[in-house]
């Protein structure tokens, strides 16, 4: 059963992925909310690929990435709208998997490791992240033994907290992350932004391209569905046949016919009684 619900277009906020990646669509203000977030001055930057998709080597799966800019000095940002909170550590094994991806982007375009970037992958998070109430949390390699000592392998993991409840970030940064619970405040950089949604919401073909592209990830999805099922159905039968059920039982407890169980049990190599 298809549980992939399409939220209305007049509904959009900025926590929903679409508006996000629309709104940071605009370098004005994707570029402020990366000088806010990370305080420090940016020249100017660049979109390395709209809707940045990195297909993981070999058979894993890839991940579409929301924000995908890069600097005047070659430091690559990917931010992250994460409106969902995985289970357990889920949420730092979803970090550690987008570095690995980037980084294989980066040497799979022809360079050596020891030419890799300067990264920041920053997730949005509207829950509580840990359990000490902080709005932001930075995380770089540092050794153990001594936690002066950091690793300079230029990787940074941030992690926001819509849900914080300690005064542990500038106030333009809580005003934004206020702004993505749905709080509107006078602060100038949320009144932009919001303003940028209703513009958008106004323009009927950016409706239209939203439902185009909502349908396209509704029938990946559905196609997920059925090349899982396919995969479950296809290890049941293999499992069945290797145990020496007959065929006609599988048949009946699969509903696959006669001639597609021996198919099935040739191409993985079972001998099976004709």
């Amino acid at each position: 059963m298809d549980s992939y619900r399409i939220k209305p277009w007049e509904d959009l906020t900025i926590q929903d992925d679409y508006m996000f990646k629309l709104v940071m669509s605009y370098p004005h203000i994707c570029k402020k909310m990366i000088e806010k977030i990370l305080r420090i001055p940016i020249r100017e930057i660049r979109y390395i690929e709209e809707e940045k998709s990195i297909q993981a080597r070999y058979t894993s799966k890839g991940v579409r990435l929301d924000v995908y800019v890069e600097d005047k000095e070659n430091t690559i940002y990917d931010i992250e709208m994460q409106v969902r909170k995985p289970e357990g550590d889920g949420l730092s094994k979803r970090l550690r998997y987008y570095q690995s991806m980037i980084d294989a982007d980066q040497t799979d375009a022809g360079k050596d490791y020891d030419e890799l970037k300067q990264t920041y992958i920053i997730f949005i998070c509207p829950f509580p992240i840990f359990k000490d109430g902080r709005h932001k949390y930075t995380f770089r390699n540092r050794c153990d033994e001594d936690t002066n000592l950091a690793l300079p392998d230029g990787a940074v993991k941030i992690l926001l907290s819509t849900r914080g409840t300690m005064n542990d970030v500038e106030p333009d940064v809580q005003r934004f992350l206020d702004y993505v619970n749905g709080v509107l405040s006078n602060d100038e950089f949320v009144q932009e932004i919001d303003q940028t949604i209703k513009k958008e919401k106004a323009d009927q073909s950016k409706g239209m391209t939203y439902m185009t592209y909502e349908m396209k990830i509704k029938e990946e999805r559905k196609e997920a569905e059925r090349i899982g099922e396919r995969r479950k159905e296809l290890e049941m039968v293999t499992n069945l046949l290797r145990n020496k059920v007959s065929i006609p039982i599988i048949a009946s407890v699969s509903g696959l016919t006669i001639d597609k169980i021996k198919a099935i049990a040739k191409d993985n190599h079972i001998e099976v009684s004709c």
